[in-house]
């Protein structure tokens, strides 16, 4: 890679690394370091293949979709699955404390759904991308990407969890008048 090639690629990380490590972190379910070595894959598979990658007409998407297939191999490599804890890990991201709760509770319902559809759902929702540009991202047909956040999004409408806490919004949201 010669210097205007790296130069090129170190203004990129530095312009995109929030975003990329939020999407990492919604992937990974809410665990930040797995979230950061995710990140960090990416990148290094992204460094690597530079020259195609800049040359895209679609960086972010292209970037998008190294990070789900690095996120999807990742699961295929670990046979040690996540242990469920009652601690909740504490991250350095300038948020409302009272939103930590429901934070905790989006997550973990995220963290129960399949690999496939939390990266379609995180995509679609979190990311506001297209049908088609998930599709894409996902390296699958249209139909498969709709029918991954239908099912998840059906998933997380079932999530006792979810349903508790947009309950209890409602709640207080009524007390308030």
């Amino acid at each position: 890679m010669n210097t205007v090639e790296e130069e090129d690629f170190g203004a990129f990380v530095t312009s995109r690394w929030p975003e990329l490590l939020r999407i990492a972190y919604l992937l990974t379910g809410g665990h930040h370091h797995d979230a950061e070595d995710l990140a960090q894959s990416t990148l290094a598979k992204v460094y690597a293949k530079w020259h195609q990658v800049r040359r895209s007409d679609n960086i972010d998407g292209y970037v998008r979709r190294i990070m789900v297939h690095t996120n999807t191999d990742r699961f295929r490599r670990l046979r040690i699955r996540e242990w469920v804890t009652t601690r909740i890990p504490d991250t350095p991201i300038p948020d409302g404390v009272d939103l930590m709760g429901e934070r905790h509770v989006l997550m973990t319902a995220l963290a129960r759904l399949p690999a496939k559809q939390r990266a379609a759902v995180v995509l679609c929702y979190f990311e506001d991308m297209s049908q088609a540009e998930i599709a894409a991202a996902l390296g699958c047909r249209l139909g498969t990407a709709k029918s991954q956040v239908s099912r998840g999004l059906e998933k997380l409408r079932k999530d006792g969890a979810l349903r508790d806490l947009r309950h209890a919004g409602t709640n207080s949201r009524e007390e308030a008048r």
